[in-house]
């Protein structure tokens, strides 16, 4: 697995992925609106401040701040590292990570 994982690989894979559906694995979400909302899996709370966009394709917790996308959603729930994210999302689809020859240690 040595190599760079290619950028254009990286956004063929986050445009592949529903992050409410990613998610909602692991959270259970409820429409609100045209966003879904569920209590934050970051942190405690009583009342739901965690919003994702199917949209937009993104996550946002209006109590702690945390947002991101699918990849960075799999490293802070899952606790993987950016290549093992990449990896797990490549598996959901049934893909191969491609990576370029030379330094390993861009990314």
């Amino acid at each position: 697995m040595a190599g760079r994982i290619p950028d254009t690989f990286i956004q063929d894979l986050l445009a592949r992925t529903d992050l409410v559906e990613l998610i909602e694995a692991r959270v259970p979400l409820k429409r609100s609106g045209s966003n879904y909302a569920a209590r934050c899996p970051f942190h405690d709370e009583k009342t739901p401040s965690f919003s994702v966009s199917r949209q937009k394709q993104l996550y946002y917790c209006f109590g702690c701040g945390a947002r991101g996308t699918a990849i960075s959603f799999l490293m802070d729930y899952d606790r993987l590292s950016f290549p093992e994210a990449i990896e797990a999302l490549a598996e959901i689809h049934g893909l191969e990570v491609p990576r370029e020859e030379g330094d390993s240690g861009q990314r």
